[in-house]
Formats: structure tokens, C-alpha cells, sequence
């Protein structure tokens, strides 16, 4: 699978993590990030992961970008993609290439609070619970069919910094568990074909 991000990479190094402990049955053949200066390439260099950093303003269009992408991603074989705080919005040329093989996760109950801010929209509403979705991509923002949801309960001493860290923990333990969940359905689906 291919992993693409755009930050500072905690979810990519909790799939690392996870495989590497083998409880997700998927080798990370490689990292996308369109963000030179982001994080996560220090961490895919630490687990010896190749990666691949495109700056979409150096293509003329996104259709170009996304080309380019599928390029690298044949190259390594790449089954299954995952989205880790990647900051894009996948378009036509990946959606066709892999249909629903495009994983992400979003940090709230969707469909309340999509978008980037899905932690700082939650907390400044005053929700009494929110939590992590698990959903495959569609064209849309955070619309996809969902595979999987975990709530949390705002507490009234949580801070923004505080819930933010309370949702980024959960991200890190259901992320993993959700992709080999995936993964195994897509096997038995392969095999009834």
C-alpha cells in the first residue's frame, strides 16, 4: 500500500508501527507527500521507506498531478492507498484508478464536521461527543462510504490542545486495525472472484 501525507506523519508512524508489530498484514511499498518541509519524510527515511515528494504547483493541472502519482504508484505495485493527514482532495485520475482502495481517516463523527478543521469545529460548536470516521474516498469532502467510526466524549476541562491529542490517540490505535479489517475483506472478496 502507499501511504500519502502531508504533515507531520503520527498516523503514517502508527501504520509503520502496527505493521511492523504484525498486526496490519500490508507492506508500506511507499510514502506520497506534497509538502517538502513536512515531517513525515524524516519518518519515512527513519523506516526506510521510499517516498516521493510532488509539489502539485509544479504540474499544470491536477489531472497532470495525479498522473504523475500513478506513475509512482505502478512502479511500486501499489494495491491500496492510504490517506494519513494528507491535505488534498483526490481527484478523477486516482478515484478511477482505485476504486474503492482509497482509504481515510477524518477526526470527527462524520458526516458532522468535515473539512480540515474537524477537531477545532467540534470543540467551538461545544459537542458533547465526537471521534474518528474511517471512510473510503469518494469525489467529495469526507463523503465517502464509511467503514468505521469510534466516538469520545468531550469532557468539560478538555482543552482544544487536549481533545486534539485525545483524537490523535484514538486515530493511532483504530487506524491500523481498520486498514487490516479492509484488507482482509478485500482478500475474500478476491478470492470469490
Amino acid at each position: 500500500m502507499a501511504v500519502f501525507a502531508s504533515g507531520s506523519g503520527t498516523n503514517f508512524e502508527a501504520i509503520v508501527q502496527a505493521g511492523k508489530a504484525g498486526e496490519l498484514d500490508a507492506e508500506i511499498g511507499l510514502l506520497i507527500c506534497d509538502k517538502p518541509d513536512a515531517y513525515v519524510i524524516e519518518r519515512a527515511k527513519q523506516f526506510s521507506i521510499p517516498f516521493v515528494m510532488l509539489k502539485p504547483e509544479q504540474f499544470p493541472d491536477k489531472a497532470a498531478y495525479e498522473e504523475e502519482i500513478l506513475i509512482q504508484l505502478n512502479q511500486e505495485n501499489i494495491d491500496l492507498i492510504v490517506l494519513a493527514g494528507y491535505m488534498r482532495i483526490i481527484g478523477q485520475t486516482l478515484l478511477q484508478a482505485y476504486p474503492n482502495r482509497i482509504l481515510n481517516i477524518h477526526p470527527s463523527l462524520l458526516p458532522l464536521y468535515p473539512g480540515r478543521q474537524g477537531i477545532a469545529d467540534a470543540y467551538k460548536d461545544g459537542a458533547a461527543e465526537t471521534g474518528v470516521t474511517v471512510h473510503l474516498v469518494d469525489q467529495g469532502i469526507d463523503t465517502g462510504p464509511i467503514l468505521a467510526q469510534e466516538k469520545i466524549t468531550v469532557e468539560s476541562t478538555d482543552t482544544l490542545e487536549t481533545l486534539e491529542e485525545k483524537i490523535h490517540t484514538l486515530e493511532h490505535m483504530m487506524y491500523p486495525r481498520v486498514i487490516e479489517f479492509y484488507i482482509e475483506k478485500l482478500k475474500k472478496e478476491q478470492v470469490r472472484t
